[in-house]
């Protein structure tokens, strides 16, 4: 079942009186459950699709559906609660509260939306990430790779239909890269989510079910 589709985005940015165009008329569709890597250079316009994709941005043109539903429709607040219910964003810098410990901010978009905490469901994420001994520690306490865990963790934790992250392992070596996308995978496999994943990395790429590259914000073919 198709889960996302992009049609023909197009974003333009006004920066000292020059015209930027960063993403130049994408189409893009997705299934329920399908692993996708986007891959370009620096500047390709690589994030600007995720974080429209997200709902976190607007295109200039164009539309994205998620589920049936038009994010372009929908008025600030109907997209919020749209984004805390269906999405989860994983950062390269985590972005982690600074002031609450591993547990408090991997529960905490359920409490922004008073939804109710399952502690089993929650144990069972929280497992699987093998991030038991650090739900009572800081951010600053933790390791980038505990951070990243974590991360995870929060982004999973509502069930959301679709995962977006952004350069997640960029911070982390080689092995700790693997291994948290590894999970990723297990994790969605096992909750029948959606990842869309923008990477420079070419060994995280291939762990995609599709790769695609955007280059001067158009596919490249």
């Amino acid at each position: 079942m198709q889960l996302i589709k992009g049609v023909g985005l197009k974003k333009t940015y006004q920066t000292g009186g020059i015209r930027i165009l960063a993403l130049d008329g994408i189409d893009l569709t997705m299934e329920e459950g399908e692993f996708l890597a986007i891959v370009g250079t620096s500047g390709s316009g690589k994030s600007t699709l995720l974080n429209i994709l997200g709902g976190l941005d607007s295109p200039t043109n164009g539309y994205v559906e998620i589920r049936g539903e038009s994010l372009k429709d929908m008025s600030r607040e109907e997209l919020t609660i749209f984004r805390r219910r269906n999405i989860g964003f994983i950062f390269q810098n985590y972005n982690l509260v600074s002031v609450l410990n591993g547990y408090e901010n991997i529960v905490l978009p359920l409490k922004l939306d008073n939804a109710p905490i399952v502690s089993s469901f929650v144990e069972e994420i929280v497992e699987a990430l093998e991030i038991e001994n650090q739900l009572y520690k800081m951010p600053n306490e933790m390791s980038g790779g505990q951070q990243q865990r974590v991360a995870v963790a929060r982004a999973l934790v509502t069930r959301p239909a679709l995962v977006l992250a952004d350069e997640p392992t960029g911070n982390l070596d080689s092995k700790t890269s693997n291994n948290v996308i590894q999970l990723m995978k297990h994790m969605a496999e096992k909750f029948h989510q959606t990842i869309v994943i923008v990477t420079h990395d070419g060994e995280v790429a291939k762990m995609a079910d599709r790769c695609i590259r955007i280059e001067d914000g158009k596919v490249c073919k």
